[in-house]
């Protein structure tokens, strides 16, 4: 038994990060709903700050932590494809949550055409591999993917984690 959990472990991650996911759970696996899907469509997300063992960073209204990528512009997503599989944009608008400032909120069309949220007019991102609250294992990946602070800079000073996505 435990080694048909660890195949659908892994077949699980294996889909999320070729195809970026989808809503749908398997059955041993209903947490992988919660992974891929950022906020519901018809609800604002929420961006707030909570502490974290990287300092003050930037979550969800879920607690979920959110990223920048260091070869986007300000105003402009260069993230697409298998990108955004890995690297969930944040839906725009989104609205201030504790610690934020509301007035470096903003919007962005994502390379999908969908809306983004922005903040100090960077996009936001989610990261796939991220599974509860408070994990922040896209940190430093490929030296381009960070965790954001509380005036909207990326903290590039953590170590990144050992694997590559």
């Amino acid at each position: 038994m435990r080694v048909r959990h660890l195949f659908v472990a892994a077949a699980l991650a294996a889909t999320l990060t070729a195809c970026g996911g989808t809503d749908e759970a398997t059955p041993d696996d209903s947490a992988a709903e919660d992974t891929t899907s950022a906020a519901p469509s018809d609800a604002a997300a929420i961006v707030a700050v909570a502490e974290s063992d990287l300092g003050d960073i930037l979550v969800d209204g879920e607690g979920m932590t959110l990223y920048l990528f260091t070869n986007d512009s300000p105003g402009e997503s260069t993230c697409e494809g298998d990108c955004l599989a890995a690297w969930p944009p944040v839906p725009g608008p989104a609205e201030a949550g504790d610690g934020v400032d509301a007035d470096l909120l903003g919007t962005v069309e994502a390379t999908d055409g969908t809306t983004q949220a922005t903040y100090n007019d960077m996009p936001l991102y989610y990261f796939a591999q991220d599974e509860a609250p408070g994990d922040v294992t896209g940190q430093g990946v490929n030296d381009v993917w960070y965790v954001v602070d509380a005036a909207g800079d990326a903290i590039t000073s953590a170590e990144a984690p050992s694997a590559d996505y």
